[in-house]
C-alpha cells in the first residue's frame, strides 16, 4: 500500500470512532499526537480506537488525543482533514431543536451530559494551569524548525571541526541560524494569536527586538543590544500588544479602526518594549543562565537526580510546560539547553522498568505484548505507550522508573559539575532521538558518551530498582497471570487512556 493510501487509511479508520466529522470541532498535532476538538465525547470509542495498527493510545484532556508517534501523526492529520471536511459538506442539514416540552432524544441527552462535562472541566481548571497550557500552546509549534536547525548545526559544528567542506559550512550555519535570529518574531506573532490578538501585530511588536537598529537606543543609562530579551521580551512585547489592541477595539471608532488601531497598537507597545520590556527581559534571560550554569556547576550530581527523578511526575501533573521558556531562553544564550539531556533520564528509567516488568511477569501475554510492541517508540524518546500502558497502571513501576530517571540525572549532573557540559540544541526528542542534537563544551565525542551513559545508568537503574521492588507480593500475584488482550484493563493497552492527564510535553519521554 502507498504511503498515502496508509495513511490515508489510517485516518479513515480513525474517524467513524471519534463520531463522524460532524463531532469533531478543531484538529492540530503535536509531535505525537493528534489533538480534536469534539463536540460530544460520549460517541467516541475508546477500544475500538486502541485496536487501530497506528494508534498508541489515546488521552482524554482538554482536547481529545490520538497518540500515533512522530513523522506517523504529521501525515495522518493532513488525511483526517481532508476526510473531515469532506464529511461536514455531505452532511444533511441539523434538525431544528425540539420545542419546549418535547421529550429529549438519547443523543441529546448524552450530548448535554457531555457539555455539562466540558463545563465542569473548564470550571476546575486553575488559572496556572491554563497559563502553561497556553505557553505550550506558543513554543509547541516552533519544536520541528528546533529540530531541524539544531540538528544542521550539529552536522555543521562537526564539519568544521573536521575541516571538512569549508565551502558549504557557512551555508549551513546560515540555516542553522537563520531561525534562531528570527525565533522572537515567531514567539511574537503565536502569542498574540493564543491571547485573542492580532497575530501578525504580535509579530511585529516582538521583531522590534531583533532588528539591528535597536544598538542605536539607550535605555537604563546602557546601549540596547539586538535580541536582548530574547524569547521572553518577545512573549512580553506581544501579550502587552493584545492588551492594547483590545483596549483599542473598544474606544476607536470603527471608521477609524483600521488605521488608527494597528498604528497605536505597535507605537505603544514598541516604546514600552524598547525603554522597558528588553532591559527587564534580558535581566531575566542572563539569571536564567547563570541559575542553570551554577545549578549544575555546584549542585551536580544531587541536581540531576532531583530533576531526573521527578520529571516524570511534573508530566503527570503538566508542570513541565512552564521549562520551555527556559529551554528556548538557554538555546538562546549558550547556543544549547543543559537541562534536557538531564530531563531525558527519565525516558531512561522509564525503559528499563518496562523492561523488568516484562521479565516479573512471564505469564501475563497481554501485558508483555504491549511492551515489545512500546519499547521501540521507548528507546526514541516516546513513551506514551509504556507510560499509560504498563508503569502507571501498575503503581509502582511508575516510581521506580522515576528511580532510573534519578540515576541517569545524577550521571550526567555528575560530569556537569566537573565541567564537561551535555546539552541540546533544540527542545523535543530524548532517548536516542536526542543524539543528532548533541552539544557540550568539550567536544561531540565527549558529549555523546557522557549521554550514552547516562542513558545506560538509567536503563540499568530502572530494571533493578523495578525487579526487585516493582511488584509486591499481591501485586505479582493479581498480574503474573495469563489473560487475554480484554481481560484486564491494566494487563492491555487499554490504560493508555489516562482521563485528565496534561497536554503533551515538548520533551517527549
Amino acid at each position: 500500500m502507498a504511503t498515502e493510501d496508509k495513511n490515508r487509511a489510517t485516518a479513515a479508520a480513525i474517524l467513524p470512532l471519534v463520531g463522524g466529522a460532524t463531532n469533531v470541532s478543531s484538529i492540530a498535532h503535536c509531535m505525537t499526537r493528534l489533538r480534536l476538538g469534539l463536540h460530544d465525547r460520549s460517541l467516541v470509542q475508546d477500544d475500538a480506537l486502541k485496536a487501530v495498527p497506528a494508534v498508541m493510545g489515546v488521552v482524554d484532556d482538554d482536547t481529545y488525543q490520538i497518540v500515533l508517534g512522530p513523522g506517523t501523526v504529521a501525515r495522518v492529520t493532513p488525511e483526517f482533514e481532508k476526510l473531515v471536511e469532506e464529511g461536514k459538506a455531505a452532511a444533511p442539514a441539523a434538525d431544528p431543536a425540539p420545542a419546549s416540552g418535547t421529550p429529549l432524544s438519547a443523543a441529546e441527552l448524552a450530548a448535554q451530559g457531555a457539555e455539562m462535562k466540558a463545563a465542569r472541566k473548564a470550571k476546575n481548571a486553575t488559572p496556572f494551569k491554563l497559563f502553561l497550557r497556553k505557553i505550550a500552546n506558543i513554543f509547541v509549534p516552533l519544536i520541528p524548525a528546533l529540530i531541524g536547525c539544531g540538528i544542521i548545526a550539529g552536522l555543521n559544528g562537526l564539519l568544521v571541526n573536521l575541516e571538512w567542506l569549508p565551502s558549504v559550512t557557512p551555508a549551513l550555519a546560515a540555516m542553522a541560524s537563520g531561525f534562531m535570529a528570527l525565533i522572537a518574531v515567531f514567539v511574537g506573532y503565536n502569542t498574540a494569536k493564543e491571547f485573542g490578538g492580532t497575530p501578525i501585530l504580535g509579530g511585529a511588536v516582538a521583531a522590534i527586538i531583533v532588528f539591528p537598529g535597536v544598538a542605536n537606543i539607550e535605555a537604563f543609562g546602557q546601549k540596547l543590544s539586538p535580541g536582548q530579551g530574547g524569547v521572553l521580551g518577545a512573549l512580553g512585547a506581544a501579550v502587552l500588544a493584545v492588551y492594547v489592541e483590545k483596549w483599542c477595539r473598544r474606544w476607536v471608532p470603527e471608521a477609524l479602526d483600521v488605521l488608527v488601531t494597528p498604528t497605536l497598537t505597535v507605537l505603544i507597545s514598541g516604546l514600552v518594549t524598547i525603554f522597558g520590556l528588553m532591559y527587564v527581559a534580558g535581566e531575566v534571560s542572563t539569571a536564567i543562565g547563570t541559575f542553570a550554569d551554577w545549578l549544575l556547576s555546584n549542585g551536580g550530581a544531587g541536581a540531576g537526580l532531583v530533576l531526573g527523578g521527578f520529571f516524570l511526575p511534573l508530566v503527570m501533573l503538566g508542570l513541565h510546560q512552564a521549562l520551555i521558556p527556559i529551554h528556548t531562553t538557554l538555546i538562546e544564550q549558550q547556543g544549547y539547553t543543559v537541562l534536557l539531556p538531564i530531563l531525558a533520564m527519565a525516558g531512561a528509567g522509564q525503559v528499563g522498568a518496562a523492561i523488568a516488568v516484562y521479565f516479573r511477569l512471564p505469564r501475563n501475554e497481554s501485558i508483555r505484548k504491549t511492551i515489545k510492541s512500546a519499547l521501540p517508540a521507548g528507546f526514541l524518546g516516546v513513551g506514551e505507550p509504556l507510560i499509560y500502558g504498563v508503569s502507571l497502571p501498575l503503581g509502582r513501576p511508575f516510581i521506580t522508573a522515576c528511580v532510573g530517571g534519578a540515576f541517569g540525572g545524577a550521571f550526567i549532573g555528575f560530569f556537569n559539575q566537573l565541567g564537561d557540559a551535555v546539552g541540546s540544541t533544540a527542545i523535543g526528542p530524548s532517548g536516542w532521538a536526542l543524539f543528532p542534537l548533541l552539544d557540550g563544551n568539550h567536544g561531540l565525542g565527549a558529549t555523546i558518551a557522557i549521554y550514552a551513559g547516562g542513558l545506560v545508568v538509567g536503563y540499568l537503574a530502572g530494571f533493578v530498582a523495578t525487579y526487585f521492588f516493582g511488584f509486591s507480593k499481591d501485586l505479582l500475584a493479581e498480574f503474573n497471570v495469563s489473560q487475554e488482550p480484554s481481560a484486564s484493563p491494566a494487563g492491555t493497552p487499554e490504560p493508555v487512556t489516562a482521563k485528565g492527564t496534561p497536554a503533551e510535553e515538548p520533551a517527549a519521554v
